[in-house]
């Protein structure tokens, strides 16, 4: 099994050497391409028509200094262009928990997203800062990570992508929850104002704000979170809506 990993905090950050760790015990194909430096609320946002450098660490080990999502790009149509496709994509374990309005923000996600663009299944892992590391960590997650992989078949499709959060100690039971409201990007610091031109920040962290059964609750309470996303659909507007639109339109 080709396993490809990648993440937004940067090829340095511990948690991509511990999701490296965990690969390892599954497949001696692992390779990890991921950005040159951290990246936070990257998104899937790619960069185009601008050069991309890839810079060879060591074997199946690459550096980009593009974005997180740029990774899967270069892994796919580059690196792998005249070979065998990754057959599973892995990004994190993000420093910090991916709930609620991250799932549209992260990084780690928008690899994940950007894996499924090419029909990969794709995880994205995240874990709550300081967590409670222990040497058994690796061996849990290499175990959640090969029982993902086997049932696939109920998560995969086009489209579909699956979001893990980790709590502070591993091992823990596993709960679906529902996505809450946890608003990172809430407020506006002023930081310089000249005339007309003012200079604004938005600040890092957010409320933990916290609703019965969704994410930040489960993960509070010590569960792993797992979510199944999708970005290839749709809600249908109703046809006497699209119909009144054109008799205005007329």
């Amino acid at each position: 099994m080709r396993i490809l990993i990648s993440n937004d905090d940067g090829i340095e950050a511990p948690g991509i050497a511990r999701l490296e760790a965990a690969a390892l015990r599954l497949s001696d194909d692992v390779w990890v391409v991921a950005p040159e430096i951290k990246h936070t609320a990257a998104g899937p946002s790619l960069t185009m028509a601008k050069p991309i450098a890839m810079t060879r660490l060591g074997e199946r080990r690459y550096s980009c200094s593009g974005r997180p999502a740029d990774c899967v790009i270069a892994a796919f149509a580059w690196l792998f262009e005249d070979d065998a496709k990754p057959d599973l994509v892995l990004s994190g374990v993000n420093d910090g928990r991916n709930v609620a309005e991250d799932l549209a923000y992260s990084g780690t996600l928008g690899i994940a997203r950007e894996a499924s663009f090419w029909g990969a299944p794709a995880i994205g892992f995240s874990r709550v800062k300081k967590p409670d590391l222990s040497p058994p960590d690796d061996e849990w997650l290499a175990g959640l990570i090969a029982g993902l992989w086997d049932r696939r078949a109920d998560w995969h499709a086009e489209g579909h992508f699956l979001s893990v959060n980790l709590p502070k100690a591993l091992p823990a039971a596993i709960r679906q929850p529902a996505i809450g409201r946890d608003k990172i990007g809430r407020e506006a610091e002023v930081v310089e104002r000249d005339g007309d031109r003012t200079v604004l920040v938005f600040p890092r962290g957010r409320a933990h704000a916290a609703r019965p059964g969704d994410e930040n609750d489960a993960i509070d309470s010590g569960f792993v979170t797992v979510n199944r996303l999708n970005w290839f659909g749709e809600t249908r507007l109703p046809g006497a809506f699209v119909d009144s639109l054109g008799a205005a339109a007329d």
